[in-house]
């Protein structure tokens, strides 16, 4: 069966995606425009991924923050991860493409549980810890690896995100990809 909506129906299916997406940007240093370009950007991406045949990409994990497409998990090839990099960048309003990828099997059933306990349990921790602005952070697990997106007021903020990430169980490596909220980087973000 297939179901078809009408373009009134597609946005009100939207209004309340759009009103979380606002919503949280209004309690992070986030722009309301900078969260829907990283909603947009991470919606088309899949989009891409999923019409493209040519490679398996379902063991890939998709984050993105600012304009900044971090892709983590495991590709069957060389030429399957060439592949997503250059499908990465042909969703709008990335500026920057992190290939956190490796080659090798699908990830086991098991690790992918013990990965999803890990991201859940860091996240928990930074949405505790006063000191961080956890809206300001992304978190992707693979294989025991956790990798680390976002924005640190400060070195005392990403010191504490860090050590929050490598004493949580079951972690075996921590790989940031944080930058400074005033890190000249973060503005060079460029608009069709």
């Amino acid at each position: 069966m297939k179901v078809y909506l009408s373009p009134r129906a597609r946005l009100a299916a939207l209004a309340p995606i759009v009103i979380l997406v606002f919503l949280a940007g209004c309690a992070s240093n986030r722009s309301f425009g900078s969260n829907v370009d990283d909603f947009n950007a991470d919606a088309s991406l899949k989009r891409i991924l999923l019409v493209n045949r040519e490679h398996d990409y379902s063991d890939i994990d998709i984050t993105v923050f600012e304009g900044r497409v971090m892709l983590t998990g495991t590709m069957r090839s060389p030429e399957g991860q060439t592949k997503l990099v250059e499908n990465a960048f042909r969703a709008p309003n990335v500026i920057q493409v992190i290939d956190e990828t490796v080659l090798n099997n699908k990830t086991p059933f098991k690790q992918g549980v013990t990965d999803g306990r890990i991201d859940q349990a860091l996240k928990a921790r930074l949405i505790t810890d006063r000191g961080i602005t956890s809206r300001n952070f992304k978190i992707a697990v693979s294989a025991g690896t956790t990798y680390l997106l976002g924005v640190a007021r400060d070195e005392e903020e990403l010191v504490r995100v860090l050590n929050h990430a490598k004493s949580t169980r079951g972690v075996r490596r921590v790989v940031s990809h944080i930058l400074y909220q005033d890190d000249p980087t973060r503005f060079a973000r460029t608009h069709n």
